[in-house]
């Protein structure tokens, strides 16, 4: 027998004084739908007008635009338009450094078909990233929506699409495709609608490395569904096909270059990125707080403490255990890692699980409160972000 949750139940029981069929529930959710549209867009043009008033504007930094195509950004172009390198890249001193084989292939692939039909390059790029956060928001409410109920579906996109670093899902970075290929994965699982939720998993295996944590939530979702379902090859069928998805890629990469642990190396000598267990981790928060240098370090140590905490409150709230397992799998990954410290912001915009304690209270908070409450959020999510793109001189 299925078992339900606590945070289930509630929305289950605050949905059945509303009609459920028909041309209404349709009407019901396509409203639902746009107003996550909406809520994004007031997100989005925020953001960008704050990145022209702390001095996006100025042609010494390239404009607004510019400042959406910086970094990472530059990578993914030059994916998209001049593929992968065959091997290894070094300096003239023979050091190995990094190349293009470090970024996931499905978001340069997009911007690749987007610039044939005839758009330029760098319109591609934002404009996938666009697009992509707009499914983002509608992913995000159908989630909470199906988890919680209406309300605190909307209260998860306006949280975390007003989130400190929620700038990238405006810039030509890939965040905002894995967190519409994530969300819409867990909400088609949670439906046990088999089918999208492989696709939209395999997208995530092959967006970015974190789509392995993705991949073993919908595994997670299937072993519960065949418990209860006549059906069992579907469920396991979908798991199998997200599980692929990132030993693909580093198989594939690894038969490029004729070294298995190609991408590995490529990320250290590129960025520093390796496994330790968190030493990293936990020697920059020592730092962090008996030595900081800058505002930004002591800012980014803060944040990663408080979701470490968030995380802990929303596990023991017991939510949706798919839910849970990416959540505590993405978070092992990137505290897990060594790296750039303010890069790690970054990566756990789109783990949802260190959000849900916020997003569930705001759903259960009078309307007034919580619009106040998350607008306050949004101020120093949305400035913080504008900030670290036009003032620090660092990437992201």
């Amino acid at each position: 027998m299925a078992t339900t949750s606590p945070s289930e139940a509630a929305a289950v029981a605050a949905d059945t004084t509303e009609p459920r069929d028909g041309l209404w529930e349709k009407a019901g959710a396509g409203r639902g739908a746009a107003i996550a549209v909406g809520i994004l867009a007031l997100t989005r043009i925020a953001q960008l007008l704050m990145i022209w008033w702390l001095g996006g504007a100025s042609t010494q930094n390239g404009g607004v635009w510019q400042r959406l195509l910086v970094w990472d950004g530059g990578w993914f172009l030059r994916v998209a338009l001049n593929g992968y390198p065959h091997g290894y890249t070094y300096d003239a001193n023979h050091v190995l450094q990094a190349n293009e084989l470090a970024f996931f292939p499905l978001y340069p692939m997009l911007i690749r078909g987007v610039t044939l039909l005839g758009v330029a390059p760098n319109v591609a790029a934002v404009g996938v990233a666009w697009i992509a956060s707009i499914g983002a928001a509608i992913a995000l409410h159908l989630l909470g929506t199906s988890l919680y109920g209406r309300r605190t579906g909307w209260a998860l996109v306006a949280i975390c699409c007003s989130a400190p670093v929620s700038v990238v899902l405006s810039m030509a970075y890939s965040e905002s495709l894995f967190l519409a290929l994530v969300a819409g994965m867990l909400v088609a699982a949670h439906r046990r609608a088999w089918f999208p939720a492989a696709l939209l998993g395999l997208g995530a295996a092959l967006t970015r490395p974190t789509g392995a944590a993705a991949a073993l939530a919908l595994a997670v979702a299937a072993l519960m569904a065949v418990r209860t379902e006549a059906n069992k090859i579907k469920p396991l069928a979908a798991a199998a096909t997200a599980l692929a998805g990132v030993p693909l890629f580093l198989g594939w990469v690894g038969w490029r270059v004729g070294d298995w642990g190609a991408w590995f190396k490529i990320q250290t000598a590129g960025w520093g990125t390796s496994f330790d267990y968190g030493s990293s981790t936990l020697s920059f928060l020592k730092a962090t707080f008996t030595t900081a240098d800058g505002w930004v370090q002591v800012s980014v140590g803060l944040i990663l403490l408080a979701a470490l905490a968030a995380a802990g409150v929303a596990l023991a709230q017991k939510p949706w255990l798919p839910l849970a397992v990416y959540g505590v799998v993405a978070m092992i990954l990137v505290y897990g890692q060594a790296g750039f410290y303010h890069s790690k912001p970054r990566l756990l915009l789109p783990v949802l699980l260190t959000l849900l304690p916020s997003v569930v209270a705001a759903g259960r908070a009078r309307p007034r409160v919580a619009v106040l409450a998350i607008s306050a959020w949004a101020a120093f999510g949305l400035w913080y972000g504008a900030y670290l793109i036009t003032i620090w001189p660092y990437t992201m």
